[in-house]
């Protein structure tokens, strides 16, 4: 290594220095994912609208302000949770730490409005755990359709408008009514909150907490969550009625687990733990995964793409529903301990499996 003028100690120690950071993470993602989304396989996987919320956690063993109990995730120890956000080309497009485990719809909005790059998505996925009415009406009319994933939906409350109507089938179950009038007393309101939300003036974590103040919501929160309730009741009927649209759901649901399975595997040194006491320094640790995960899936998805073609090329009959299952976070062949090389061409010949097996005969 020692030939090497780009891995001696003083260029390593002024690159760990000088652009080991977040905000150069975020640059270098925004260019890994609109490469992502040019290659012609990822097509195949969804047009970048569709995206995906989750939380992964984090133990942090060193005292921290900004780690917090729970012995569910972290045993005796404190924890922190990285909320990140994944498309449906397998692009993640940005995240943030947060302490413990919150109430992960309080910063739902914040990551949306705070990604690296990408399309900006129209569709959000997001466990049980994020969901809000108050949350709904905001997304809602900050023009997102938001589509949680809901235990027991045949329990599910749903809302009518009407209280005189006649829902045929779904009398029992529209036994909520919508607020017409308090949604119009505050709308003034509600428009000037969802403007402060999209330009940045506020953070959207401290206006759900404005609004909802020792578990029960304001006047205008309330507003808000009549709101959301318009949209909560068509997003349970089409849960119930479109088969295509629950598995549009699981599938990106599916993709971020896949994503923080390979992320586990990365994050290996150490334990996979947070030795970082402050949240810049959690961010920058965090992010570098980030930024390892997006390069990985890219890596791997060119492969993919470059073998789906030669497949085809060589008359093999590859259908478009299996090409659209294809995952680009298989982990088996990442080598995350040994040795490493840092001359490689632009990509590597395929292994070409049929000629193997007659050489070994």
């Amino acid at each position: 290594m020692g030939g090497a003028d780009a891995l001696k100690y003083g260029r390593l120690s002024h690159v760990d220095q000088t652009y080991l950071r977040l905000a150069t993470y975020r640059a270098a993602n925004a260019a890994l994912i609109e490469h992502q989304a040019s290659i012609p396989l990822v097509q195949a996987w969804g047009g970048g609208l569709a995206a995906s919320v989750d939380g992964m956690r984090f133990v942090v063993p060193e005292p921290s302000l900004y780690a917090r109990p729970n012995p569910k995730y972290f045993g005796r120890r404190d924890g922190a949770t990285w909320l990140n956000m994944i498309n449906d080309q397998a692009a993640g497009l940005g995240g943030k730490v947060v302490a413990g485990i919150p109430r992960d719809s309080l910063y739902v909005l914040d990551v949306l409005y705070d990604r690296d790059g990408g399309k900006r998505p129209e569709m959000i996925v997001t466990d049980t755990a994020s969901y809000s009415d108050i949350v709904f009406g905001l997304l809602t009319l900050a023009g997102f359709a938001y589509a949680p994933q809901l235990a027991d939906l045949p329990d599910q409350k749903m809302w009518r408008i009407d209280r005189s109507a006649d829902y045929g089938a779904f009398q029992d179950a529209a036994r909520g009514r919508v607020d017409l009038a308090r949604i119009e007393r505050h709308w003034e309101d509600i428009l000037r909150i969802t403007g402060s939300i999209h330009t940045g003036a506020v953070r959207a974590y401290d206006v759900i907490r404005m609004l909802s103040r020792e578990g029960r919501p304001t006047p205008l929160g309330d507003a808000i969550a009549h709101y959301g309730r318009i949209a909560k009741t068509l997003h349970v009927l089409r849960l119930a009625d479109e088969p295509a649209y629950r598995r549009q759901i699981k599938v990106q649901a599916n993709l971020q687990e896949g994503r923080h399975a390979l992320a586990r595997k990365i994050f290996h040194g150490r334990a996979g733990q947070l030795y970082q006491r402050y949240q810049d320094g959690m961010e920058n640790q965090i992010g570098a995964l980030g930024l390892v995960l997006n390069a990985l899936v890219l890596f791997t998805t060119r492969y993919m793409d470059a073998a789906v073609n030669q497949l085809r090329a060589d008359g093999f009959d590859v259908r478009d529903e299996d090409v659209a299952r294809l995952s680009p976070f298989v982990r088996n062949h990442i080598n995350v301990l040994g040795r490493y090389s840092f001359q490689l061409p632009d990509l590597r010949p395929l292994h070409d499996r049929h000629a193997s097996s007659e050489e070994s005969g």
